[in-house]
């Protein structure tokens, strides 16, 4: 019996850390089934709630996760708040294969408005109109349908006009984690050629009728986490591009 129990005694002190490593390989497990399932970003609190740990501990797992999907095709990335698996960019012509992405088109003037919107939420409409010159309530319209932008309450001023600021739609098509994420405006750069060319043809290119501008093609946001583009300047790259 002695010899039975000395026997036992290591074999059990050796289960331990592997019952340990094996919690830690389920909670792994766990996650990349979550988010490969989710078609949303998931927030480390409904992660928490799921997976039954505290929320800094899913931290710990998703980088960890991220680590072994190092070389992989799939990656983890922090969007819209949340984590989300997704495809990296550099594999999106293979994809686009398999599943065409959904494409809108927005007009020029509908860019300008929302990167208006992105650096100087919560704003009004009049705000906007007084930057812009014109009238934005068509604009306004198409940005709400795409939900790019929301309403988010109203100014304590006189006629309490609507604020607007971005959504969650907004931060995954950018590849954004947060609006804080968004470049310093006097880091980008600034094409002087773009800009003459704009001023020459305002008279004709900011139209309330958004149809009747250009209309670059912006792909909805497959691959978060790839280089955030400023707004004015994709357009223009689209426009040149054909809308690759």
């Amino acid at each position: 019996m002695e010899n039975t129990d000395s026997a036992a005694g290591p074999a059990a002190q050796a289960a331990a850390p592997a019952a340990s490593g094996g919690l830690g390989a389920d909670l792994l497990g766990a996650l990349e089934c979550l988010l490969f399932a989710a078609a949303d970003p998931l927030t480390p609190a409904e992660l928490a709630e799921m997976l039954e740990v505290e929320p800094a501990r899913v931290a710990e797992l998703a980088t960890e996760l991220a680590s072994r999907c190092a070389g992989r095709g799939l990656q983890i990335v922090q969007v819209a708040g949340g984590y989300q698996m997704c495809t990296r960019p550099e594999y999106g012509r293979f994809i686009a294969r398999l599943h065409e992405p959904e494409r809108f088109r927005l007009s020029r003037a509908a860019l300008e408005t929302l990167a208006i919107v992105a650096y100087r939420q919560p704003v009004t409409r009049p705000e906007i109109e007084a930057i812009r010159g014109v009238n934005v309530d068509g604009v306004i319209s198409t940005l709400l349908q795409y939900r790019l932008i929301r309403e988010c309450g109203r100014k304590d001023a006189p006629g309490r006009p609507m604020l607007y600021g971005t959504t969650e739609d907004f931060l995954q098509h950018f590849g954004l984690n947060t609006v804080r994420d968004l470049p310093e405006l006097d880091t980008l750069p600034v094409d002087e050629s773009a800009v003459l060319a704009e001023e020459s043809a305002a008279g004709t290119e900011n139209q309330t009728n958004v149809g009747q501008a250009p209309s670059p093609v912006i792909p909805a946001q497959t691959q978060p986490g790839a280089a955030v583009p400023h707004l004015e300047r994709e357009a223009e790259n689209q426009a040149a591009g054909g809308g690759e």
